[in-house]
């Protein structure tokens, strides 16, 4: 059995001096493991963690670009919606890069394009107002396949619609749109994804070499001899590609733009560093697996003033599945403030692909209108890793249809691990919810590794169905949360 402790304001009266020295348990960022979890601890924790925020900011600059300016029209791109304009952004990213890189400029105009745009270091697409890139939805059009992760496994498969791969100094801009028009291709490829998917995660699993893995048209010649390497089947196979994905790449900027009808995870780096999202329109046309914003093992990323609207999360903080994860780099140093946020699954989540870590997160003054959880954390016991140093504030909620905070220990694939995910000191203040459909607040943890120290405070939910489901969890501190206008009171519960 754990003790639950649930603990009010008024206990601060008691609290003896003899009971703890802060000097002692805090210094600099050395957490003691065994200090007395109380709400004074917690909230000298939660000050030390915010105060971390203006650091990682201070990391986090957009990139900067030679002058040189051309336009798509000036190597043969036609807004006309029916024009093949690949090749015609081809010459173009090419002839910026050979100038040492600087701006390309897409007008008015809707351009389709049949196939990926491949994107070199220094090159800033600036997509002006009235301006909309359309793609194709023709599978064989997304090659060669490219490295890439799929649903937290690295593998080679189709070729997200905008790509790069280890480059420095990007940017995709302004006022236009980006279209990948792919609601039918998602609908019917994830009915057929299943085979290729349990494929992927035993390989993963298995630690497969990644140049074994290849999916996509099973066809893959890293060597350039026009031969497959010997890996590939000659097959077609399902997983969708995601719609924008950068993969090892640095000093990235994504700002202004409206992004729609992604085949998957909409905007999706990987392996990055110095990440902005900002001010960006992210929509769903009712494609399965819509996420809006995933980073996923990527270190110092700002994700502020983004408008997402989604079928499945709107923000998502990965980092890996399984054993394939574990030796990959992690997600640290991840600032999420002032977004709008609507989703038919969790507005801001971690998980449940987090298996190579996740800490130092900071959610701040964030609208949630409508989601499935407002703040949720997943994973299962095939997982492994981490998720700490997590810190949420300001933030509202109009209505959420299941919890307002929610750990999910037993999310669906889990295929027989025994890997408990770490999750511990996590500290959410200064929320309000007008409603909530199921639980207010679901902590359940597994028996052979708890969810450890999480600190609510100064939290008002005005109506649910219910309080709180708390299990397999230690020092778990609520400070003036009220739930249907009553403080939530001492409980204890069997674990």
């Amino acid at each position: 059995m754990k003790k639950i402790k649930i603990i009010q304001l008024f206990i601060l009266l008691f609290v003896s001096a003899e009971c703890f020295s802060l000097e002692k348990l805090n210094t600099g960022d050395k957490v003691v493991e065994n200090a007395e979890f109380n709400i004074e601890y917690a909230r000298q924790q939660e000050a030390n963690g915010w105060a971390k925020m203006p650091e990682i900011l201070a990391r986090i600059n957009p990139p900067s670009f030679p002058d040189n300016i051309i336009e798509l029209t000036e190597f043969g791109g036609k807004g006309d919606a029916t024009t093949d304009n690949r090749s015609f952004f081809e010459k173009a990213i090419d002839a910026l890069a050979e100038k040492g890189g600087g701006k390309l400029l897409v007008t008015p105009g809707t351009y389709w394009v049949d196939g990926p745009i491949v994107m070199k270091s220094n090159i800033h697409i600036e997509i002006q107002k009235n301006a909309i890139i359309r793609f194709s939805s023709t599978p064989a059009s997304y090659t060669p396949l490219v490295k890439q992760r799929w649903e937290g496994t690295v593998c080679y498969n189709y070729s997200p619609f905008i790509s790069g791969h280890n480059l420095t100094n990007i940017a995709l801009t302004g006022e236009g749109i980006i279209d990948g028009a792919a609601g039918d291709w998602s609908r019917s490829w994830k009915k057929k994804q299943d085979d290729d998917k349990k494929v992927l995660r035993q390989m993963g699993h298995e630690t497969i070499p990644d140049e074994h893995r290849v999916f996509g048209n099973g066809f893959l010649d890293l060597d350039g001899d026009g031969n497959d390497d010997g890996y590939g089947d000659g097959k077609p196979h399902y997983l969708r590609p995601s719609l924008i994905q950068f993969y090892e790449c640095e000093n990235i900027l994504l700002e202004g733009l409206t992004i729609t009808g992604s085949p998957f995870w909409t905007v999706h780096p990987v392996f990055c560093k110095n990440i902005t999202g900002r001010n960006l329109t992210i929509t769903s046309d009712g494609s399965p697996n819509d996420d809006g914003f995933d980073p996923e093992s990527c270190e110092d990323v700002l994700i502020e003033g983004c408008n997402i609207d989604t079928r499945d999360d709107a923000i998502s903080v990965k980092a890996g599945r399984d054993q394939d994860a574990w030796n990959r780099p992690p997600s640290p140093n991840i600032v999420v403030r002032n977004n709008t946020l609507i989703s038919g699954a969790n507005a801001f989540c971690i998980g449940s692909e987090m298996s190579g870590g996740v800490e130092n997160v900071f959610v701040e003054n964030n609208t949630i209108i409508k989601a499935g959880n407002a703040l949720k954390f997943k994973c299962n016991l095939d997982r492994g890793g981490y998720v700490r140093n997590i810190f949420i504030r300001k933030n509202t909620v109009s209505y959420c249809k299941q919890s307002l905070v929610d750990f999910t220990t037993d999310y669906h694939g889990y295929r027989g691990g025994n890997y408990p995910v770490d999750f511990r000191d996590i500290y959410i203040s200064g929320v309000t919810c007008n409603e909530v459909g199921r639980t207010a607040f679901e902590i359940l943890g597994v028996e052979s590794k708890p969810i450890q120290r999480i600190y609510l405070n100064n939290i008002r939910v005005e109506k649910a169905k219910s309080k709180l489901d708390i299990k397999y969890s230690d020092d778990i501190l609520f400070q003036q949360v009220t739930i249907d206008g009553a403080l939530v009171e001492f409980d204890s519960v069997n674990n």
